[in-house]
């Protein structure tokens, strides 16, 4: 499942307000913000937007 285009040109990272870019690995789906440096999940086709939800990420 993938999200619709329309929704991802409206949604921002909840504690930056920046830009999110949408990702799909090994059938999982999930927002990055890099600046943030955070993982939001997406689960049944919603994204998960909940500072306290999202993963650390480690960007090389």
């Amino acid at each position: 499942m993938s999200l619709k285009k329309e929704l991802l040109d409206i949604l921002v990272c909840p504690k930056c307000k920046g830009e999110l870019e949408y990702k799909v690995e090994e059938g999982r789906e999930s927002l990055i913000c890099h600046r943030c440096k955070l993982l939001y999940p997406v689960r049944d086709g919603i994204p998960i937007m909940l500072i306290e939800e999202a993963e650390k990420i480690k960007e090389s």
